[in-house]
């Protein structure tokens, strides 16, 4: 029998696991410690200056601060971003640091940008200055994202030799629920080639790779299995996951498709309620392999009592049928 780290990545590989992994046998994801600056603990400030708090979070998760962004103006981004000197940092030792706080056990993933590309223009300037940046001057936020990718690819080497991950993971959120905040064809001409040339140095060394994007993605999942990664979380169901199963079988592992908020206390749900959205989740989506399961308490999920017995009987329903779907 496969171990858990051996079952999800040979999902996330592509082929058929033994049964169907679940998303939290992968939490285990890294950047390296001094990529956090100030906020390894979520608040703080971050390498770059940008200030991140919780107050006012809608799920308690770390955000810029918004009534101070660093960069007002993206013309002048040459003279506020200054990425990191670390050329003295000792990544033997922290690497053994950041590794003590994982499961060995389960699969390991890690990445050397400290956040996505898109996600750091926002940072700097805010969603209203940030996108106007996006029409109004591409060519200068082109020029920021791939100083940044230069940046970050620096540190690539050092990532792969001391950190030894079973897979890179690389985030970059540029959707809400509904839609993406950007459309198609300012993410090809922008966003994209920078993505490519990211995760091609990983690709070009023999690494699989995952990609974190939360909302209505789906528009650009052509491209990003194009790039070659091989999953996308969290794959939430206001996306066509049955549609995009069928059109792209394992070549994109599904990892997710279960919309845990809809088990929240505010509605009603039974018991059966609970076990059947859990079965119709797997049999829509683990034939054949190219699913990991993603019920279960989230960021943003409060641990009451209501939840915690919805969590339970949704868990206990995946183990009932997980071995059920694979030879």
């Amino acid at each position: 029998m496969l171990s858990a780290k051996e079952n999800y990545l040979r999902a996330l590989s592509g082929g058929v696991p033994e049964y169907v992994p679940k998303v939290s046998e992968a939490l285990g994801i890294q950047r390296p410690s001094i990529l956090y600056g100030g906020r390894l603990n979520g608040a703080g400030i971050d390498i770059f200056g940008v200030e991140w708090v919780t107050e006012g979070s809608a799920i308690d998760m770390p955000i810029p601060k918004c009534s101070d962004f660093i960069l007002k103006d993206i013309r002048k981004w040459r003279d506020v971003i200054k990425f990191p000197d670390f050329s003295h940092v000792d990544w033997e030792s922290m690497s053994k640091k950041d590794k003590a706080k994982v499961n060995p056990e389960l699969p390991y993933g890690a990445g050397c940008a400290a956040q996505g590309f898109f996600q750091s223009v926002m940072a700097f300037m805010g969603f209203s200055e940030g996108l106007m940046a996006i029409i109004e001057e591409p060519d200068e936020i082109k020029a920021l994202i791939n100083y940044l990718c230069d940046s970050y690819l620096s540190l690539a080497d050092n990532l792969i030799k001391y950190y030894k991950p079973d897979y890179i993971h690389f985030a970059d959120d540029i959707a809400t629920e509904l839609n993406p905040f950007i459309s198609l064809g300012s993410f090809r001409e922008i966003f994209a080639p920078v993505w490519r040339r990211y995760i091609s140095y990983f690709k070009e060394r023999g690494f699989i790779a995952a990609h974190h994007n939360c909302g209505r993605f789906e528009d650009f999942l052509d491209d990003v299995v194009d790039m070659g990664f091989n999953a996308w979380d969290p794959a939430q169901t206001s996306n066509d996951l049955v549609g995009i199963k069928k059109k792209y079988g394992n070549k994109l592992v599904i990892c997710g498709g279960f919309n845990m908020r809809e088990f929240l206390p505010h509605f009603y749900v039974s018991e059966e309620e609970c076990r059947a959205a859990v079965k119709k989740a797997l049999d829509e989506l683990a034939p054949g392999g190219g699913y990991v399961f993603g019920g279960g308490l989230g960021p943003g999920i409060t641990p009451d009592p209501i939840s915690l017995q919805r969590a339970a009987w949704i868990m206990d329903e995946y183990e009932k049928l997980k071995y059920t779907y694979y030879l």
